[in-house]
């Protein structure tokens, strides 16, 4: 996956800064006034914002080409310094008059304590930078517009890129700032952060999954010609919506938050350069929620480089999967804490002998309607009794391994029984799921779930997908 990133070419265009991280001891208060005093011991700078980003896709393996706004002045200097450091990054800056906009934040421990903005935000004049976006399109493989608020982004200058950039068949990606959406109409993804999607629709999504959900297809319904687009959440993962697919959730992947600084930069990089290799934009999703997890992990406006990735890749690909297969009892453990937090419980049982787009599809529409999903999961020695002494093809811990990797299942809970009754009664699930191959009162459970108040969904079939045909496939193949 990592190799198809590298090389690939990606167009910045956004508010550049220079970031300043002062770092230093505080252990008194001012007499002067109420404050604390730091010392300083040592000082960094580095390209932010849009700068970020594209220190992000060098980082990863790609080429950046940087456009924005600089001013004559001695930040505008350093901010050129650094670039000329960047081997992976050509910048071509445009001066208006404006004094190069600067972040300059005091750190004392680990806690930041102040930060200090010189900047000037009115909007900037769009044909010089049009220009030069027009000159580089030719030249790359997905465009992305970082916008951070300080006037480069304007209305009109978004319109004309967003056109010439569609026109060229270029994927692009928008880390927006405006509550005003439509601006962005006609981008690839957007990724508003969560409460940048509030302020743009009304509805929280720092809580639970279904509410970041209903944010994510109100958004979507907002921008009549874009497709797709991704809400970050913090430490709640990420949201993202698909014209006429069921909303996705990836849960945060962070084992320890230094810094959110720059998080959202290494997110829409790594977004960008997988769709400009072809990705699907649920697996440069599923990228880029790694990347942030490792960069929040890091202290200051951070990078994440291809083999801190590749690494990472192959520790959550077996620690998430772990997690994943839960006995009953762990599983109840968990289920309460969601509760707790007001989260839709959902769960659905099979045997998922060989896992298809059938099955994959069922369990995408599952997702759709809880903020988590739980798989009863047959034994070997179940299926064996319920199908014969031929199945399963896989055995059970092959099984759940497979479905544990799937992002839209939370939990596996294998059980012997030749029904989930028992599992169903313990969790008492908030939505019962199963095929539209079965009635509502064919579904094991029903009855239950519909007494206490809970919903019975039925999910849609998709057509040609049978693991019986499969295996009777493989037979006649081999014969």
């Amino acid at each position: 996956m990592l190799d198809n990133i590298a090389s690939k070419r990606i167009l910045v265009l956004g508010d550049v800064m220079l970031d300043t991280f002062v770092y230093g001891h505080c252990s008194r208060i001012s007499p002067e006034a109420p404050i604390p005093v730091v010392r300083i011991e040592r000082e960094d700078v580095m390209l932010g914002g849009a700068g970020n980003v594209a220190r992000n896709i060098a980082a990863l393996g790609g080429e950046a080409v940087l456009i924005g706004i600089s001013g004559p002045d001695a930040a505008g200097a350093a901010l050129q310094a650094r670039i000329d450091e960047e081997p992976g990054i050509v910048a071509e800056f445009i001066s208006d008059g404006r004094p190069t906009t600067q972040k300059t934040r005091y750190i004392a421990g680990q806690q930041q304590m102040l930060r200090v903005d010189s900047e000037r935000a009115d909007a900037a004049e769009p044909g010089p930078l049009l220009a030069a976006f027009l000159r580089h399109l030719d030249t790359v493989d997905a465009v992305i517009l970082s916008d951070y608020a300080k006037g480069v982004l304007t209305p009109a200058l978004l319109k004309d890129v967003i056109a010439a950039a569609r026109a060229a068949g270029k994927p692009i990606v928008a880390d927006p700032k405006s509550t005003d959406i439509s601006r962005y109409d006609g981008v690839t993804l957007m990724t508003p952060n969560a409460g940048e999607a509030a302020a743009a629709v009304g509805i929280a999504c720092d809580g639970t999954d279904g509410d970041a959900a209903r944010a994510a297809d109100k958004l979507l319904a907002m921008m009549p010609v874009s497709s797709a687009l991704l809400i970050t959440r913090g430490a709640r993962g990420m949201t993202l919506a698909q014209s006429g697919q069921a909303v996705q959730h990836f849960p945060a992947l962070a084992r320890e938050v230094f810094d959110v600084s720059g998080a959202g930069d290494t997110v829409i990089a790594t977004l960008a350069l997988g769709l400009a290799a072809g990705l699907p934009i649920a697996q440069a999703t599923m990228l880029a929620n790694v990347a942030a997890g490792m960069a929040v992990s890091k202290p200051g406006t951070a990078v994440v480089t291809a083999r801190e990735l590749a690494h990472e890749l192959r520790h959550e690909s077996v620690d998430i999967t772990g997690r994943k297969i839960a006995t009953l009892d762990e599983a109840l453990a968990i289920v309460a804490h969601w509760r707790e937090r007001g989260e839709r419980i959902g769960f659905t049982n099979g045997c998922f002998d060989l896992i298809h787009p059938g099955h994959v599809s069922q369990l995408a529409q599952a997702r759709g309607t809880c903020d988590h999903l739980i798989v009863g999961l047959n034994t070997d020695m179940s299926i064996n009794r319920l199908k014969g002494p031929s199945r399963p093809v896989q055995q059970e811990n092959a099984r759940a391994i497979v479905l544990a990797s799937l992002q839209s299942v939370d939990l596996v809970i294998l059980f012997d029984d030749d029904t989930p009754m028992r599992l169903i009664e313990a969790i008492r699930p908030d939505v019962l799921i199963k095929g539209k191959d079965y009635t509502v009162e064919q579904v094991v459970g029903s009855e239950l779930v519909l007494g206490y108040g809970g919903q019975v969904f039925l999910a849609d079939l998709a057509p040609g997908h049978s693991t019986t045909d499969i295996i009777a496939r493989l037979k006649r193949n081999a014969a």
